[in-house]
């Protein structure tokens, strides 16, 4: 039995004989694709835009997000915002804005009601245990509805519940008085 060399032109380089071609270069490109000689930023797997016109590279900063327009650019198209608005990409709250007041929120009208009755607790004791309670329910509806008017709340569930236990402490010291002043009425009688 004889050896044939495999089909394709390959030849075993341990056999003898002279080799037909010089062993390849890793370096050399293969089928006529030049190899790149330094690293691009482009990306050669990213999708070409379908939109954007042949040969157009934006200006500026290519770490930009397309179409962003810094502030006070004066060739910024007018009356239109930049594309890409730099305070909300970095979470910031729309009072960051320069010139631009934050928008208003409404604040829980039960929270100032609370903190009303609450206060009014240090003259009228009774309004003290209504306006914690309140304050509860005030506290409850703004984590539900993301109003305003948490510190007032618990200022009323605060002030509401200690005036409230005072109240109790003052009417439990005028019943033990009453008790002793009874007590010590009535043993002298005899």
């Amino acid at each position: 039995m004889t050896y044939s060399p495999p089909p394709g032109g390959w030849h075993d380089p341990s056999a003898a004989g002279p080799q037909s071609s010089p062993p390849v270069d890793p370096t050399m490109p293969m089928a006529g694709n030049p190899i790149p000689t330094q690293p691009t930023s482009a990306d050669p797997y990213a999708p070409a835009d379908p939109y954007a016109a042949p040969g157009y590279a934006p200006p500026g900063n290519p770490y930009a997000a397309p179409g962003y327009a810094p502030p006070g650019n004066p060739y910024a198209a007018p009356g239109y915002p930049p594309a890409g608005d730099p305070y909300a990409a970095a979470g910031y709250p729309p009072a960051a804005y320069p010139g631009y007041a934050p928008p208003s929120s409404k604040t829980n009208t039960l929270a100032i009601v609370a903190l009303v009755l609450s206060l009014v607790g240090f003259t009228s004791c009774i309004t003290a245990p209504i306006g914690a309670i309140m304050g509860h329910v005030a506290r409850k509806q703004i984590r539900q509805t993301g109003e305003q008017g948490e510190g007032m709340a618990k200022a009323a569930i605060i002030v509401g519940w200690i005036l409230t236990a005072l109240l109790v402490l003052l009417i439990i010291f005028y019943v033990v008085m009453i008790i002793i002043a009874i007590n010590s009425d009535s043993s002298s009688t005899y």
